[in-house]
């Protein structure tokens, strides 16, 4: 039996951190960071970093439905976030730190509403839910460096989790 593929494209501040959570499930096939959203075509880090290309950080995460139900996926994603802050994640500042979800699909965009829909009315942020639901936009790929780069520089990773502030953030409004 062939298995389907689809694609799952989220934004969550630094990349680097948002691709360790996804990571080595049944189901998961591949995850790429790079860049969606903006005007510019082929974008580097430098130009996104900037916060002038209109670029999201982003994951795209290449999923099977059946092994693992985009539904979870997003279930994956909200704690991994700060939903209330629009002007970046943690100590990333800048509009290419935003959150997104970018949906593929009428079903993927339904899903994505109602699990925000449920969060903001869950009471648990006082301050208002600001993550978008938008179309999936051309994605392009970081650089090869970014790739995988929590097993590559694995204590500039934890060190990079620590500083930023994310994993205390977890720890008192998600657990």
């Amino acid at each position: 039996m062939e298995s389907r593929t689809e694609y799952a494209t989220f934004a969550g501040g630094c990349f680097w951190c948002m691709v360790k959570p996804f990571d080595e499930l049944p189901g998961i096939k591949g995850i790429v960071s790079g860049y969606t959203g903006g005007e510019k075509e082929n974008p580097s880090y430098g130009e996104v970093k900037t916060g002038t290309t209109g670029h999201y950080e982003a994951v795209q995460i290449t999923f099977d439905p059946e092994v693992f139900p985009y539904e979870k996926l997003l279930e994956l994603y909200w704690p991994q976030i700060d939903p209330t802050d629009d002007e970046g994640q943690f100590f990333d500042r800048g509009s290419q730190y935003r959150t997104a979800i970018f949906y593929h699909n009428d079903h993927q965009k339904s899903l994505a509403q109602k699990t925000l829909k449920e969060l903001e009315e869950s009471g648990r942020f006082k301050k208002p839910i600001v993550t978008e639901i938008l179309p999936a936009a051309i994605f392009y790929p970081a650089e090869e460096y970014h790739q995988d780069f929590y097993k590559k520089n694995p204590k500039e990773y934890k060190q990079e989790r620590i500083e930023s502030g994310r994993d205390t953030f977890i720890e008192e409004n998600w657990k």
